[in-house]
């Protein structure tokens, strides 16, 4: 097991390092200049290299990214002179629109994102298993196809429609719940999980629709083994044949759906938190990516794809605990 997660913890090293890699390069071949934003429009030649010297633009680019690696574990020193900014561990750089760490920008915004994930992930986990097993269980039945034409009806619908009509109906018409305004899970954890309902609504609505189709087809597939016939031979309870044999078996897709899914959802929903005015980390990384933001752009990128990667390392070592083969 320690074998298998040094091989692991190694791939995920080297995934961060080749994200950032790309990123960087593509920021590089943009025509944007960021030393003449920050700069702005009456900038003249020389102050625009004072600039460009300031951030760091005038070096090769590998010497920017060299001195990017250094600074997310040893800290690094932005700027000369009088004015130079000294970025502790771990150090993401300063945002090119408002001069602040991007590590405390970062901060600042994923309580509110994971507020926003983790709430929507157990409303959509119960609705989508639930339907799914239940619908399984029913094979071909009324209940079966209605629960499934919901599911498709549902996941075609884009979130940004389903967010609107959710507004419309429940805050507008009816007027059953306020404006989602995010307010910290410390200071009013009702207001917290009233204000964020309809966004968790509007994820869960389109996540829950692919968990039932996905947990349909598992767990049709896991019944439907020699393991699970030999266990009703015995006199096991209906029960325990399902939940103990059935769904655990089906767990395992869904289980590796959920850990993408998590992991992406953490990095900030863009769509979601943009329609309710939430100051989520997908929030920051669309408002950094208008105003070419490098700094920013780039630490949104690694933190989304250190919470993929990171929810596929521990998908990964819950397969192992399961099951031994994958250890090898």
């Amino acid at each position: 097991m320690i074998a298998y997660l040094v091989r692991r913890c190694l791939g995920v090293a080297g995934v961060l390092l080749a994200i950032c890699a790309v990123t960087f390069i593509i920021f590089y071949l943009l025509p944007a200049d960021p030393a003449a934003a920050a700069c702005g429009k009456t900038c003249s030649p020389q102050r625009l290299a004072e600039v460009r010297h300031y951030m760091g633009l005038d070096q090769p680019l590998w010497r920017q990214f060299g001195d990017y690696l250094v600074g997310i574990f040893a800290g690094r020193d932005l700027g000369s002179g009088p004015h130079a900014l000294h970025c502790g561990f771990p150090c993401l750089g300063y945002s090119y629109d408002n001069a602040l760490p991007v590590w405390d920008l970062l901060m600042d915004r994923l309580p509110v994102s994971a507020s926003l994930a983790f709430g929507a992930a157990c409303m959509w986990l119960v609705l989508g298993l639930g339907a799914g097993v239940t619908a399984a269980l029913k094979k071909g039945g009324l209940l079966d196809r209605t629960l499934m034409v919901t599911a498709v009806a549902t996941a075609s619908l884009p979130v940004y429609f389903t967010a609107v009509m959710l507004i419309y109906g429940l805050v507008r018409i009816s007027g059953l719940l306020p404006y989602p305004t995010y307010t910290p899970l410390t200071s009013d954890p009702l207001g917290w999980a009233t204000n964020l309902l309809l966004p968790w609504l509007a994820l869960a609505l389109l996540y829950a629709a692919m968990y039932a189709r996905q947990s349909r087809s598992s767990m049709i597939e896991a019944m439907a083994q020699p393991y699970i016939r030999t266990a009703r031979a015995k006199g096991m309870p209906a029960r325990t044949v399902v939940v103990k044999h059935g769904l655990r078996s089906a767990m395992m897709p869904v289980l590796t759906l959920f850990g993408m899914d998590l992991g992406a959802l953490l990095a900030g929903a863009v769509i979601t938190e943009s329609i309710f005015g939430i100051p989520g980390v997908g929030r920051l990384f669309y408002d950094a990516l208008q105003r070419s933001d490098q700094p920013v752009v780039l630490g949104v990128t690694l933190l989304a794809a250190f919470f993929i990667v990171m929810a596929n390392v521990l998908i990964d070592l819950l397969y192992a605990v399961i099951d031994p083969r994958v250890r090898t």
